[in-house]
C-alpha cells in the first residue's frame, strides 16, 4: 500500500475562513423564521460583535505579518496576504448578508410586531420632530464635541469601535458651497423621483451647473463622536395609534448637526466607524512589572493601525476620500453599509419591555442533583464526586464552595486561577474575605486575558490590598486552566477539596455558556492540584502526576497517545471510537493523527462549535470522521473527550481546545472522569448532542455546513432537551428517580 501523506495542505481548511463560516452559522439563526423576532435580533447583534473582535485580533495579526514580510504558509497552504484576500471576499459577503437580513426581513418583521425603528429622520412625524429636537437640545448637544481639520488642526484621533459622524462644511456666504449644497438637495430629489421623469430640461441643466459648482468648492472636514455615554436607542412618543417607535442617536445628531457649526453650511454628513489593531504584544522579558506593562499597552489600543472602515453606503465620495487618506485605509478594507453601522445596538432592543411574546422565556438554572442547602458543601462532596452541567444546573455550588471556604474556621488555604470573572464577582469578594479572615489565599489572575485586561487588573489590585498572594501568570504563557483548591483540617487529618471546570469562574456567563465541572475530594486529584499551584507560584515540578495532565508540557503528548491507541485497536480489527466536543480544532498534529485513525477505521465524531480546519469525506483519509457544530441559545463551551479503548472506556474533560495556543502556549488542565455515575451522565451529554437535528450544522466534504433535513423525523434540540431534563430532575424525589431521569428513553434516531 502507498503511504498516505496526512499533512497535505488540501486536506486542511484555513482557520480564518473556518471562523467566518462559524459566524455565518450564527447569522443563520437570525435568518431562521421559526425563531421569535427578538431572538433573531439577538443573533444578528452577536454576529456583529463577533466580527468586530475577529478584525481587531485575527485580521490585525495577519496585517502585522504582511507588514513584517512574513510569508510562511498556514496549514491550508496560504500566505498571510492570501489569507487577507480570502477574508476580504468572505467578510464582505457576510456583511452584505447581515444587512440583507436586517433590511429585508427583520425591519419589516419588527414593524409587524409593533416595534418601528425610524431609519431616516426625515420620516419623523411633526410631533416626533419636535420631541427629537428638544431631546437634542437638552440631552445631546451639551455632550458633543465637534472637531474640525484645517491647517492649524490636524486630523483628530478617532477612537476604536466608536461611532462617528463625518461632515463636509464650508463657511456661510460661500456661493459655491451654497450651490453645492443645493446640488446635494437636487440629487436627493432625483434619487427619490427618478431623474428620467424630470419635468423640464432647464431643471436638469441647473442640477448639472450646481454639480459643477460643487466639484470646484473646497470644503473643510469636521467630525463628531456619537457619545457612548448616552443611550443609542431613543424611544419616541407614541402616536394616537399607540405604535411603539424608536430612533437611533446618530439620526438625531444628523438632523441637528447644523447647530454644531453655526458659521458654516453643512454640505453633507454621514456616519462612519473604524476598527483598530487591538492585538497587544507584551515584551515580558523586559517588563519589570507585567501589570504596569499591560496598563501601558492598553492605552495604545486607541492608536493601533486602522484595519477596517465602515461607512454609510451613500457617503459623499469627497468625504470618503478624506477618511480613506487620513486613516490610511485600503479599498478592500472599506465596508459600505446599507443600514445603521454597528448592529450590536440590536441587543438593547432585545430587552424591550412589554414584548415578552417575541422572545423566549429566560431559562432559570436548576439545582444540582444530590446537593442541598441543609448540609455544608464539604460534607456533600465527601459523599462522592459531583458533576456540574451549566447553565442547565446552577453555578451557585461553585460560588458557595469558595464562600463557605472563606468563612469555615477549619479551612486553612484557598488557591484559585482566574481568567475571566464578572464585573461584580462574588467569588473575588469571597477570596478577599478569606484573606481578611486570616486564611492563606493564593490567586493567579491572568492579566493577559484578551479584552478583560482592565477588569482583571482592578481585581488583582483589590485582592492584593485584601491580603491575598496574587500571581500575574507565567512568563510567556497564559494560564487558562480552571481550578480551585481548598485545604481543610478535619478529624482524620488534612483533606483537599478541588473544583475543576471547562469554563471560567464567571457567574454571569455561566448562565449563557454550556460548561461542565466536577467537585471532588479524591486524594490523587488533591495531590495533583497542590502540585499545579506549586508550579504556578514557584519552580516546583512534581516527580509524577496522579490524574491531571497539564499543557504546555504534557497534554499534547497525552492526546496523541490516546488517538494513536484507538488507531492500534482499529488496525487490530477491534471496534475503535473517538468522540470529542470542543470549541475549536485547528492543530495540524492532532488533525493528522485523526486522519490516520480514520484511515485505520476508527469511527470519529467531533462536536465543534467554531473553527474546524479538518475536512470530512476525503477518500481513504477522513471517510470515518463526522463533524457537527451546534449553534443555539447557549454558547457551547464545554470540552469533553471520549475514547473507547478496547471497551475499557475513558472520559476526560479539559479547559483546552485542540489548538496550538492551548496545547503549546497556555497552562491548561485535562482531567479524567472516574466516577461510574458521572461517566454515564457525560456519555448521555455526548449522545444527546450527537442526536440533535434542530440546531446542529453538519460539515460537508467541501467544508461548508448544512442543517439536517428534519422531514419525517422527531425533532431533538439538545439544549432544549437538557433544560427540560434539568427541570424534571429538580422536581423529582431525591434517590429513587435520579438515575432514571439522567438515562431517559432513547430519542428517535435520525
Amino acid at each position: 500500500m502507498a503511504t498516505i501523506d496526512f499533512e497535505k495542505p488540501e486536506y486542511y481548511i484555513n482557520r480564518e475562513c473556518s471562523w467566518l463560516g462559524f459566524n455565518s452559522r450564527v447569522l443563520s439563526e437570525a435568518r431562521d423564521k421559526s425563531l421569535p423576532m427578538l431572538e433573531r435580533l439577538k443573533f444578528l447583534s452577536i454576529t456583529s460583535s463577533n466580527l468586530d473582535e475577529f478584525f481587531m485580533i485575527r485580521v490585525a495579526s495577519l496585517k502585522d505579518m504582511v507588514h513584517a514580510k512574513y510569508t510562511k504558509k498556514d496549514i491550508a497552504g496560504m500566505t498571510p496576504q492570501e489569507q487577507l484576500e480570502a477574508i476580504a471576499v468572505q467578510a464582505h459577503e457576510l456583511v452584505a448578508q447581515q444587512y440583507s437580513t436586517y433590511n429585508r426581513s427583520l425591519l419589516p418583521l419588527m414593524k409587524q410586531c409593533g416595534l418601528e425603528l425610524v431609519t431616516e429622520h426625515e420620516k419623523l412625524t411633526k410631533q416626533q420632530k419636535a420631541f427629537v429636537d428638544q431631546y437634542f437640545e437638552e440631552n445631546v448637544y451639551p455632550v458633543l464635541t465637534p472637531m474640525a481639520m484645517d491647517s492649524a488642526r490636524p486630523f483628530p484621533l478617532i477612537r476604536n469601535k466608536t461611532l462617528n459622524i463625518g461632515a463636509l462644511i464650508s463657511k456661510k456666504g460661500d456661493k459655491d458651497a451654497k450651490d453645492a449644497k443645493n446640488a446635494k438637495d437636487t440629487k436627493d430629489v432625483k434619487d427619490a423621483k427618478d431623474a428620467k421623469e424630470a419635468k423640464d430640461v432647464k431643471e436638469a441643466k441647473g442640477a448639472k451647473d450646481t454639480k459643477d459648482a460643487k466639484e470646484k468648492t473646497k470644503y473643510e472636514f469636521a467630525t463628531v463622536q456619537v457619545p457612548s455615554v448616552l443611550p443609542r436607542i431613543v424611544r419616541l412618543p407614541e402616536g394616537a395609534d399607540g405604535k411603539r417607535s424608536v430612533i437611533l442617536l446618530e439620526e438625531i445628531i444628523e438632523r441637528n448637526i447644523d447647530k454644531l457649526f453655526l458659521n458654516y453650511d453643512v454640505v453633507c454628513a454621514h456616519p462612519y466607524r473604524i476598527m483598530r489593531n487591538a492585538d497587544l504584544a507584551y515584551d515580558e522579558d523586559e517588563a519589570a512589572d507585567l501589570l504596569k506593562e499591560i496598563e501601558k499597552k492598553l492605552k495604545k489600543r486607541q492608536w493601533g493601525e486602522v484595519i477596517r472602515l465602515e461607512i454609510e453606503e451613500k457617503m459623499d465620495p469627497k468625504l470618503l476620500k478624506i477618511l480613506k487618506t487620513e486613516l490610511n485605509v485600503k479599498e478592500e478594507d472599506i465596508y459600505k453599509i446599507s443600514g445603521p453601522l454597528d448592529l450590536t445596538f440590536l441587543m438593547k432592543l432585545y430587552g424591550t419591555e412589554g414584548m415578552d411574546e417575541y422572545r423566549y422565556e429566560p431559562y432559570k438554572p436548576q439545582s444540582v442533583p444530590g446537593m442541598n442547602d441543609e448540609e455544608d458543601i464539604f460534607t456533600q462532596i465527601r459523599k462522592g464526586d459531583i458533576l456540574l452541567h451549566h447553565p442547565y444546573m446552577t453555578f451557585e455550588p461553585v460560588v458557595h464552595f469558595v464562600q463557605q471556604a472563606a468563612k469555615d474556621p477549619d479551612v486553612l488555604a484557598i488557591k484559585q486561577t482566574l481568567y475571566r470573572v464578572s464585573g461584580h464577582s462574588p467569588i473575588v469578594a469571597a477570596l478577599a474575605q478569606a484573606a481578611e479572615n486570616g486564611k492563606q489565599v493564593t490567586v493567579l489572575v491572568e492579566l493577559k486575558a484578551r479584552f478583560d485586561e482592565e477588569n482583571n487588573i482592578l481585581w488583582a489590585k483589590m485582592l492584593e490590598q485584601a491580603g491575598c498572594h496574587v500571581i500575574y501568570g507565567l512568563l510567556g504563557l497564559k494560564t487558562h486552566s480552571k481550578i480551585t483548591l481548598v485545604v481543610r483540617r478535619e478529624e482524620d487529618g488534612i483533606r483537599r477539596y478541588v473544583h475543576l471546570g471547562t469554563g471560567n469562574y464567571n457567574d454571569s456567563t455561566a448562565k449563557l455558556y454550556t460548561d461542565c465541572g466536577i467537585l471532588t475530594c479524591a486524594e490523587p486529584i488533591g495531590e495533583d492540584a497542590t502540585a499545579v499551584f506549586n508550579m504556578l507560584s514557584g519552580y516546583s515540578e512534581p516527580k509524577h502526576w496522579n490524574r491531571l495532565v497539564l499543557a504546555p508540557l504534557w497534554m499534547r503528548d497525552a492526546f496523541m497517545r490516546l488517538i494513536q491507541r484507538e488507531t492500534r485497536h482499529a488496525k487490530a480489527g477491534e471496534p475503535a471510537r473517538i468522540v470529542a466536543k470542543m470549541n475549536s480544532l485547528c492543530d495540524k498534529g492532532i488533525i493528522a493523527a485523526l486522519y490516520e485513525a480514520s484511515a485505520a477505521g476508527v469511527e470519529i465524531d467531533l462536536i465543534i462549535r467554531g473553527i474546524c480546519c479538518l475536512r470530512t469525506g476525503i477518500p481513504k483519509v477522513s471517510e470515518h470522521i463526522r463533524v457537527r457544530s451546534i449553534v443555539g441559545n447557549f454558547l457551547e463551551h464545554a470540552r469533553i473527550f471520549y475514547f473507547r479503548n478496547g471497551g475499557d472506556e475513558e472520559f476526560y474533560m479539559a479547559s483546552a481546545d485542540w489548538m496550538p495556543r492551548n496545547l503549546d502556549k497556555r497552562v491548561e488542565i485535562l482531567f479524567p472522569v472516574e466516577s461510574p455515575e458521572i461517566r454515564e451522565k457525560v456519555r448521555h451529554i455526548l449522545k444527546i448532542q450527537l442526536e440533535d437535528n434542530v440546531k446542529a450544522h453538519v460539515m460537508q466534504p467541501n467544508g461548508s455546513y448544512e442543517k439536517i433535513d428534519k422531514r419525517g423525523k422527531t425533532l431533538l434540540c439538545a439544549q432544549d432537551y437538557f433544560c427540560e431534563e434539568a427541570v424534571k430532575l429538580a422536581q423529582t424525589a431525591p434517590e429513587e428517580t435520579r438515575s432514571r431521569v439522567f438515562i431517559p428513553a432513547e430519542p428517535a434516531e435520525d
